[in-house]
């Protein structure tokens, strides 16, 4: 189907170049076919005079030996045309004392070439039919008209066919453009050797994507390596506020110190995912349960609404830190009421805030960016972390707003067997 869409698309380079091809056809037979009518007709012009001044030097040397009498070889000069007579009256008319005349509106398409001189002070002329030359010359413009035609349909489809190699190495180029920019920036071209100029878009093709994956993996063992460099000192800081005496002080110094243990296991846990080092146990979940019990952890206040549950093939620790960070992120960055719907092996998430901005529909969540200024600050982990175990699992994760107002995301689950 791709194959016939691509073929039917008239706007595509196949036919560009097909259109381009035609054209070039179209003139150079339009060039060629007028060349040929202009040498042709001049050629038969040339040979018409010489046939008709021939006939007339013939008939004025067989008057001569016969001694006909004088009328035998003058014609009236009514019956010549008009352009005759004025060129056989002008000196600069005549060549070699004779002056021509081709009359190409002769009545049916009979047209004659004239030729006349001056004898015994008085116009003589002859005429020498020229239709057998007409109708050569149209037979003529025909077969090259024909022939044209059908060296067209010849050359158009077979140029289509020759553009086809170009245009599936750009699809192939193009193609894998679009798998780097969903993110596979494993993804080569493998244009091989060439030094045409797509030969060296691929390269091009293949450098840019060495290059960000350079700069991905660069990113990701910065990553990695500041969260098991902080991780010791903040286990440090951990033992030390443990035992820090009760109070005011106290408490703040040990919220902060738990932030930042949350936002060190997170980097820790990103740069897991990102080096693909994580694996799933999966099995079969009551689903219903499961995110119950998810939810009875995260210690905030959501409604739950179950409808059909079904069991989902999966890993139960990775579905509760998913459907966990989800309802923390619905909680701090939406409003309430925040609804957890279960349906088959489907779990939905929703608050009623300002929705998702219109970057992470777009894009998908990104570490570090928040979105929507109106849906609160923070670090962009948690969406993050959710996506990214959810393709650990095998399942699908998906953002969107509500009609009526609020983010919705939508968790589905393979079902179990």
């Amino acid at each position: 189907m791709d194959t016939l869409r691509d073929l039917l698309n008239w706007r595509s380079l196949r036919w560009k170049i097909a259109v381009l091809v035609a054209v070039a056809c179209c003139a150079i037979a339009l060039t060629v076919g007028i060349l040929v009518h202009l040498s042709t007709l001049a050629r038969s012009l040339n040979d018409g005079r010489s046939k008709a001044v021939t006939q007339l030097s013939q008939d004025v040397q067989d008057y001569e030996r016969d001694g006909a009498p004088p009328d035998a070889l003058r014609m009236p000069p009514g019956a010549m045309p008009d352009e005759l007579l004025r060129r056989l009256g002008d000196p600069q008319g005549l060549r070699d004392g004779y002056a021509t005349w081709y009359d190409g509106d002769g009545p049916g398409d009979h047209p004659s070439m004239w030729a006349a001189q001056t004898y015994r002070g008085s116009p003589v002329a002859v005429e020498v039919d020229m239709t057998s030359d007409l109708l050569t010359r149209r037979a003529l413009d025909r077969h090259m008209w024909k022939y044209s035609l059908v060296a067209l349909a010849v050359v158009v489809p077979l140029s289509a066919l020759a553009a086809e190699l170009p245009n599936r190495r750009l699809r192939r180029v193009a193609r894998t453009a679009h798998r780097i920019a969903a993110g596979d920036l494993a993804a080569r071209t493998a244009a091989g050797r060439g030094s045409d100029e797509i030969a060296e878009i691929s390269a091009t093709v293949d450098s840019m994507a060495d290059s960000l994956l350079g700069r991905l993996l660069a990113e990701q063992r910065f990553t990695a390596d500041v969260a098991h460099e902080l991780r010791t000192p903040l286990m440090g800081l951990v033992i030390a506020s443990g035992l820090l005496p009760e109070g005011e002080a106290t408490d703040l110094v040990r919220d902060r110190v738990g932030v930042l243990r949350t936002l060190v296991e997170n980097l820790l846990e990103i740069s897991r995912l990102d080096a693909g080092a994580e694996r799933a146990d999966v099995g079969p979940v009551p689903l219903a349960e499961a995110v119950g019990e998810s939810l009875a952890r995260t210690g905030l206040q959501t409604q739950l609404t179950t409808a059909g549950a079904l069991s989902a093939e999966t890993d139960p620790r990775r579905l509760d830190r998913i459907v966990a960070n989800l309802v923390v992120n619905a909680h701090r960055h939406g409003r309430a009421p925040v609804e957890v719907e279960v349906a088959g092996t489907c779990v939905t998430v929703r608050d009623h805030g300002p929705g998702f901005s219109r970057e992470l529909l777009a894009d998908g969540p990104q570490r570090f960016r928040t979105g929507a200024s109106e849906r609160g600050r923070g670090h962009g982990l948690g969406l993050t972390i959710a996506l990214g175990q959810a393709q650990v699992i095998g399942a699908s994760l998906s953002f969107a707003n509500a009609p009526d107002g609020g983010a919705v995301a939508t968790l589905r689950l393979p079902a179990a067997d």
